[in-house]
């Protein structure tokens, strides 16, 4: 069975930082793409962040220069480093996993298998 569970969530002002950690365990998962998404109220889930097995990476415009994904493959455990937040980036993040790809990562939910249960990142001004 895989599971992945996300923790780091919380509330910060603008211009803060969070680290999100999602923890995997059921599968192999350095073989396997790996994204954050997130949903604000209201509005479709997006992808923020990618990372292919051999840790390569992609982040949508709206992210780029503030966040940072990476793999602890020791831990087993994917992160996303939050900088400079902003009110718009308040919404709730998901960890995935694409169980039929390692590389050539896409970015729409529907092609992830595998989903954490969400946590929680609000951003005051």
């Amino acid at each position: 069975q895989v599971q992945l569970v996300e923790s780091g969530g919380g509330s910060v002002q603008a211009g803060g930082s969070l680290r999100l950690s999602c923890a995997a365990s059921g599968y192999t998962y350095e073989a396997y793409c790996m994204a954050w998404f997130r949903q604000a109220p209201g509005k479709e889930r997006e992808a923020v962040a990618v990372i292919t097995s051999i840790g390569a990476t992609t982040y949508a415009d709206s992210v780029k220069g503030r966040f940072t994904i990476s793999k602890d493959t020791a831990k087993n455990t994917v992160h996303l480093q939050m900088n400079s937040l902003a009110p718009q980036d308040t919404a709730k993040y998901y960890c995935a996993a694409d169980g039929d790809r390692s590389w050539n990562c896409l970015n729409a939910p529907d092609e992830y298998d595998y989903w954490g249960q969400g946590t929680q990142v609000t951003v005051s001004s």
